[in-house]
């Protein structure tokens, strides 16, 4: 049986300070509000095997309102992981943990985007460029008279970010080489190849030595 709502004092009476027909033009006692008034949206609201209509001024959670000329609905968000969206397609608040992206909800950004934490959303990020060739192997300045040295490459950056607070990627890097010329040319020799010409030395002059007390003893002998 269909009832007026301007009649609903029984159902006041029978769903407490709420009626389950507020705000609606007719209503069944069994299954609540069949039409909302112009500016509510209608609900379907479905509790265990039990579902009822409603008019309301905004849709709950994970809905959105779709006005038509026959009466104003609330329609399910399609989009995963939804809390609320503008349309069918389009989110535009995701459920807790998740970035807000172009209408959809991500775990984590996209390529190219960073996540803006106090918004839970997707901005662009820092873009860079392609690194450089290696440079020369050198230390202390200097690219000879090591064995070993560092090389460096660079990028820079084409695209600053949406936000000062998103950080760009590492635009310099560098790695141990190892040095095309270990002795300078025309320079000092190193500490370790004097030494190595020390130690010949004396082993050639204790040698020498030897063989004169050796030749003396001989002598001595005949």
């Amino acid at each position: 049986m269909i009832l007026k709502c301007n009649l609903s004092s029984y159902f006041a009476a029978s769903y407490g300070p709420n009626p389950i027909c507020k705000g609606c033009l007719s209503c069944s006692k069994d299954n609540g509000c069949i039409r909302c008034q112009h500016k509510l949206f209608f609900f379907l609201r479905r509790e265990g095997m039990r579902q009822y209509g409603e008019c309301l001024h905004s849709c709950p959670s994970g809905y959105y309102g779709l006005r038509t000329p026959d009466m104003n609905r609330c329609s399910r968000c399609r989009i995963e992981n939804c809390d609320s969206c503008f349309s069918r397609d389009f989110c535009t608040k995701c459920k807790t943990g998740f970035y807000s992206h172009r209408g959809r909800c991500f775990r984590g950004c996209p390529p190219g985007f960073a996540a803006l934490e106090e918004l839970m959303e997707c901005v662009e990020g820092c873009e860079v460029g392609q690194w450089s060739e290696w440079g020369t192997c050198s230390r202390n300045n200097k690219t000879c008279g090591f064995k070993w040295g560092l090389e460096t490459r660079t990028r820079q950056i084409v695209k600053k970010p949406a936000k000062d607070t998103i950080p760009c990627p590492t635009i310099a890097e560098s790695r141990r080489c190892k040095m095309a010329m270990r002795h300078c040319p025309g320079g000092r020799r190193p500490t370790k190849t004097k030494d190595k010409k020390k130690k010949k030395k004396n082993l050639m002059e204790r040698a020498q030595k030897q063989h004169s007390i050796f030749l003396a003893t001989d002598k001595t002998s005949q």
